[in-house]
């Protein structure tokens, strides 16, 4: 079943330019959501302006929706996108993310973090590669404050930050302490994250301060909405 969430982006001039119509997404990771294979619920979904991926699913996968929903496709890698299979199709779909690397995307400023210590041959958890990609993100928000360019910043994560929307009692499902620090000063509106299995969590959605931490593992529709509309965040 494809989940649904909705979340206020206090970008004003973003929907300005847009005649505020919302950001609509679909966030997808870890598990391909069958019912995405029907034309009807692909036609219920409605219209998107991109498919956004948290790792762990092949790339012919992310090809075959950005081609149903007529949209482009950005991702980042999870701890399996690697060898085998992975390096035989990637092919297939466009080039990933650049862990710790902010990109525009659609009026967006995204932050993508892939699965850190990301290797050919094996994945471990590497909680020093993790700050670094955060501290290399940090330092450039810093420059773009400076230079009066701040905006707020989605972030697309394979794991989620430590203690939020993670899974403790699996070391592996642990989220990253770095992440947790970018959490609380960066203060996004939106962190878009996969790799646990919602089934062990209790919600798949956290409040974190005014951040909402999102588990999008299987597939989710995102509506960004415009400060000045009624929709609420849910």
């Amino acid at each position: 079943m494809t989940r649904r969430v909705t979340v206020v982006w206090p970008d004003r001039l973003l929907f300005e330019r847009r005649h505020g119509q919302p950001i609509r997404l679909l966030a997808v990771s870890d598990v391909m959501d069958p019912a995405l294979e029907y034309a009807v619920n692909r036609q219920r979904i409605g219209r998107l302006d991109a498919i956004v991926g948290c790792g762990d699913l092949e790339p012919g996968y992310l090809a075959f929706l950005g081609d149903a929903f007529e949209v482009p496709v950005v991702y980042v890698r999870g701890n399996h996108d690697r060898g085998g299979r992975w390096s035989e199709t990637v092919r297939k779909a466009p080039e990933h993310l650049r862990s710790g690397h902010l990109v525009e995307f659609n009026g967006l400023t995204v932050a993508p973090f892939e699965w850190p210590g990301l290797h050919a041959d094996r994945a471990p958890r590497d909680e020093w590669n993790a700050w670094r990609d955060v501290l290399r993100t940090w330092g450039s928000l810093i420059v773009r404050r400076l230079f009066g360019e701040a905006t707020p910043v989605l972030v697309l994560s394979h794991a989620p930050p430590r203690g939020v929307g993670d899974h403790a009692a699996n070391r592996y499902h642990v989220g990253y302490a770095g992440y947790r620090w970018l959490l609380e000063r960066l203060r996004p509106p939106l962190w878009l994250h996969g790799h646990v299995n919602p089934a062990t969590i209790a919600d798949w959605r956290t409040s974190h301060g005014p951040s909402m931490v999102a588990n999008v593992t299987g597939s989710v529709v995102v509506e960004l909405v415009s400060p000045d509309a009624d929709a609420p965040r849910r």
